[in-house]
């Protein structure tokens, strides 16, 4: 079969012909690759960004954001059955440890990662997970349309499910970063709470689609965003901020748009937080890090979807066009989010 393997880090992946997966395990899922997201972590791990907490050998498949339809199962397997139309939690989870009985998938300590770990990801024709895994969808669902909930959308409702108590009738939510994640994040909010959306973002085009699933208002990242910002909520800023960029000077800008007694909520990664350690103790502000939800998370986002209330743009491009894919996405040329269809 082809698939997209990563040879070495800080040179483009290239398109192989490898074996097909083989189950290996009772609890053992071959899933057809129907969609396949294309993440801008995927272009850390390129970097070499995750080398060291993940250590992959290489070469091995990318991607880590994946539906289609179940190929093969181990004599385990009671969930889901051949030709079952799926979406993967991004993580192969135990089931036994402390942290899987709590419900925290992602902290899992006998867990392994499809696309980040070392094991093979979904940028190919067939991959291999997990019964615990799969989250079963309606049969008339096209793999390539919810792709990416897998791992942008659990990860923008992760936080989004978090900061629900704190965002009660009369509070404002600011979302910094209206692109693959924010989107998701934005529909989100307007399902799951009545908080006012504000969406700040430096593409006009991000934030016409913002204001048509969701924002109530819309400010343009254009050095003057804070003030305006400011200026929306009486002075004070917002009760909570969710930074889906958290890179590039916008992790502070966040953290100046986030009220007193309000919280940051950082989804995105690459910069760093700079605060004056009274901020926390005189504003008792909080900084809150989110990492990708739990199986739950992705089984409550489909429920959302299929309903209509969670919809995700994306543009497609054939596994072969994977590296345009790539470097559009590097580019800040993809609307929503990119998905490779084999």
């Amino acid at each position: 079969m082809k698939a997209v393997r990563l040879h070495s880090y800080h040179t483009k992946p290239q398109i192989d012909e490898v074996p097909e997966p083989t189950i290996s395990g009772p609890l053992d899922v071959i899933v057809k690759i129907g969609g396949a997201g294309v993440c801008r972590t995927d272009l850390h791990i390129i970097d070499g960004d995750w080398a060291d907490a993940m250590t992959p050998d290489l070469p091995y498949t990318i991607g880590h954001e994946n539906a289609g339809w179940v190929h093969a199962v181990g004599e385990g397997v009671t969930n889901v059955a051949v030709g079952d139309t799926v979406i993967l939690h991004p993580l192969a989870t135990c089931g036994l440890c402390l942290a899987c009985r709590r419900g925290k998938d992602m902290q899992c300590v006998d867990a392994y990662f499809p696309g980040l770990s070392n094991n093979d990801g979904g940028m190919a024709e067939y991959m291999r997970t997990s019964a615990r895994s799969c989250v079963k969808l309606n049969p008339d669902t096209k793999p390539q349309d919810v792709a990416a909930l897998a791992d942008a959308g659990i990860t923008a409702y992760h936080a989004v499910r978090k900061a629900i108590p704190l965002l009660y009738p009369g509070t404002t939510a600011v979302v910094q970063g209206a692109g693959g994640l924010g989107h998701i994040g934005i529909q989100c909010l307007a399902a799951l709470t009545a908080t006012r959306i504000v969406v700040v973002d430096k593409n006009p085009e991000a934030l016409t689609l913002a204001k048509e699933i969701g924002a109530d208002e819309t400010v343009v990242a254009d050095g003057n965003h804070v003030e305006a910002v400011l200026d929306l909520t009486d002075g004070e800023g917002a009760r909570v901020v969710f930074d889906f960029v958290a890179e590039g000077g916008a992790e502070n800008d966040a953290w100046a748009m986030t009220a007193p007694d309000g919280s940051q909520f950082v989804i995105g990664y690459g910069g760093e937080v700079v605060a004056p350690t009274l901020d926390f103790v005189a504003g008792e502000k909080n900084i809150i890090g989110n990492i990708v939800g739990t199986y739950s998370d992705l089984a409550e986002l489909m429920v959302l979807a299929q309903a209509g209330k969670v919809t995700l743009h994306t543009q497609t491009y054939p596994l072969g066009s994977v590296l345009e894919a790539l470097d559009e996405l590097d580019n800040g040329q993809v609307r929503g989010r990119a998905i490779l269809v084999p």
